[in-house]
């Protein structure tokens, strides 16, 4: 389903990552774990379609992404939709004047007709528990409120791969639990979950694979998830835990 074939990316002259090759599946959990700056969130921006490859190339679904791919409208709507990407900072995500609107956004830049967008949102925000928000200001609700918001309007577009920026960050051990079963429905649903974390504690049973990546910027381990996080002196090695 995706696959990067020696992928090199850099910011000016630093280089973030390099001579990455990974294959994902349909139906793939993937936990991307390494140390503060070693390139996961660039990873997930890569997949994302939000920058592109300096080097090497990326496949979704057997077709290169690339910038001039992504400028065909027709194509990246359809890209878009089935790859879902839930920033870690909600606040870069949340940007109408309330939750329903947000959640809607998505589904009315997608052409779909008003019946069907009011019912996936609906669904939506009865799925992640905040239809009592729906009139609210996004601004005006909790940083764990915001995050299942974002969630809502990420999944409102159905899609095939959920891609998530340490989704735990900043939320209560309850929210945490919470977005932990959520997640491993959508995967038991057949959704490929893509995940940067640091939070071992709060995702127990939702990760089948992991990738590690080290402060040199490459993937020095794709394992069993449950192996590498039971290896301490791995993680304590890498600097991860």
């Amino acid at each position: 389903m995706i696959e990067f074939k020696d992928v090199s990316f850099k910011y000016k002259d630093e280089e973030v990552l390099k001579s990455i090759n990974v294959k994902i599946e349909q139906g793939d959990s993937i936990a991307l774990i390494g140390a503060n700056g070693s390139g996961k969130s660039t990873f997930l921006k890569l997949l994302n379609g939000m920058i592109f490859p300096m080097s090497g190339s990326y496949y979704f679904n057997n077709i290169q992404i690339s910038r001039s791919k992504l400028e065909d409208s027709s194509f990246s709507k359809k890209f878009h939709k089935k790859m879902g990407f839930v920033f870690q900072n909600s606040d870069a995500q949340l940007f109408c004047s309330n939750v329903y609107e947000e959640v809607a956004f998505g589904p009315r830049q997608m052409g779909m007709d008003e019946a069907e967008v009011e019912r996936r949102v609906e669904d939506c925000l009865k799925l992640l528990n905040v239809k009592n928000l729906q009139d609210k200001e996004p601004y005006n609700i909790s940083g764990g409120e915001k995050k299942r918001v974002a969630i809502a309007a990420v999944l409102a577009l159905n899609p095939e791969v959920l891609v998530l920026d340490e989704p735990m960050s900043g939320i209560d051990p309850k929210g945490k639990k919470f977005l932990n079963n959520l997640f491993i429905e959508l995967n038991k649903a057949g959704k490929t979950i893509i995940c940067s974390t640091h939070d071992f504690e709060y995702v127990k049973g939702l990760f089948k694979r992991v990738l590690v990546f080290s402060e040199d910027h490459h993937i020095i381990r794709d394992d069993v998830y449950n192996k590498v996080i039971e290896d301490n002196d791995f993680l304590i090695k890498y600097n991860i835990k």
